[in-house]
C-alpha cells in the first residue's frame, strides 16, 4: 500500500496546472488589507465579519466564512503583524520554489480543509467557543522548509545567524507550549488546533520521518552492535602495540607519522596489504 505522501505526490506530478501560483502573496497581501480595514474603520473590526464561525455559517448561512478566515490578521502591533507576515511569505514562497505551484498548494489547502472540518466538529461536540485560525497551520510551513533546508543559516531579527532545524525545535516548543497552556485551561478544543496542523504536515512528510527514524535506529544498532565494538576494541590495542594502524607495504610510511595520509588496502594482493595513496595504484601485487 502507498503511503499518503507517494499518492500526493503523484497527484501533483499528474496534475501539475492545480493550484494558485505565487500563493503565500495572495495570503499576505489579503491580510494586510483586512489589517489596515480594521485600522480605519472607526473602532468597528472588519475581522469580525470574516473569522470562522461554523454557528454563523451554519445558522446564518455565511459561506464566505469558510475562505475569508484566511486573511484575518492576528492581533498584535503593526511591527509584530509585518514581521509575521514576512515569515510566512519568505517560508512559503521558498517552498513553492522547492515543490512547485501544485504541491504547495495542496499543502496550504489541505491545512485549510483540516482546519474547516475540525471547526465544524468541535462546534458539532458542543465546543461552541473554539476560535480557528489559520495561525498554527502558517506555522507548520516552517516544519516543512525545516525538514527540506536543515542547515541552512537565516538572519535571526535580521541580526543573529542561526540554523533552521534549532529555530523549528523553538517553533516546536511553541507549539507544545500551546497545547499545554489550553489543557491547563480545560480548553481541549483549542488544544488540538496544532495538533491539526501537525497532521497536516505529518501527510506530507510522514514517509521521509518514518526513513529517517528508521535510519537512525539501524545506525545506533550498528554502533552498538558486537561486532562493531570489537573491531574497534581490536583496532585500539593494535594501535597501542604496533604505534600505528595502517602501514604502507612499500615505502613504510604509517599514518601516526603521516595522519593526513590516505591509505588502502589491495584487493588483488594475496593477503591484508595496505599502501598509502602514493602506492594504491602503484605496486607489484603480492601472491
Amino acid at each position: 500500500m502507498k503511503s499518503i505522501d507517494t499518492l500526493l505526490d503523484r497527484f501533483c506530478y499528474k496534475h501539475p496546472r492545480f493550484g494558485i501560483p505565487n500563493l503565500m502573496n495572495v495570503i499576505v497581501m489579503g491580510t494586510v488589507l483586512v489589517y489596515l480595514l480594521d485600522m480605519f474603520s472607526g473602532g468597528i473590526s472588519f475581522s469580525s465579519l470574516l473569522y470562522f464561525s461554523p454557528y454563523r455559517v451554519i445558522h446564518h448561512f455565511e459561506l464566505w466564512r469558510v475562505i475569508t478566515f484566511l486573511f484575518v490578521p492576528s492581533s498584535g502591533g503593526v511591527l509584530l503583524v509585518a514581521l509575521e507576515l514576512y515569515f510566512y511569505w519568505f517560508v512559503g514562497s521558498a517552498l513553492e520554489r522547492e515543490w512547485g505551484t501544485a504541491k504547495f498548494s495542496l499543502f496550504y489547502l489541505a491545512g485549510v480543509v483540516l482546519n474547516i472540518l475540525y471547526g465544524f466538529l468541535a462546534y458539532a461536540a458542543g465546543a461552541a467557543g473554539v476560535v480557528v485560525t489559520m495561525r498554527y497551520i502558517n506555522l507548520s510551513l516552517f516544519f516543512a522548509f525545516a525538514t527540506l533546508y536543515p542547515n541552512l543559516q537565516v538572519l535571526l531579527f535580521f541580526l543573529l545567524p542561526i540554523k533552521v532545524k534549532w529555530l523549528a525545535w523553538f517553533d516546536a516548543a511553541v507549539f507544545a507550549w500551546s497545547v499545554l497552556s489550553n489543557l491547563l485551561a480545560l480548553n481541549l478544543a483549542g488544544a488540538l488546533l496544532p495538533v491539526i496542523a501537525l497532521l497536516n504536515y505529518f501527510l506530507f512528510f510522514g514517509s521521509d520521518l518514518l526513513a529517517a527514524a528508521n535510519h537512525t535506529r539501524r545506525r545506533v544498532q550498528y554502533q552498538t552492535s558486537r561486532q562493531t565494538i570489537n573491531f574497534k576494541k581490536a583496532t585500539r590495542q593494535a594501535q597501542q602495540q604496533k604505534g600505528y594502524l595502517h602501514k604502507c607495504a612499500v615505502c613504510g610510511k604509517t599514518d601516526t607519522d603521516y595522519p593526513d595520509m590516505e591509505f588502502r588496502y589491495c584487493s588483488k594482493c594475496n593477503g591484508y596489504y595496505c599502501y598509502c595513496k602514493d602506492h594504491i595504484n602503484n605496486h607489484v601485487h603480492i601472491q
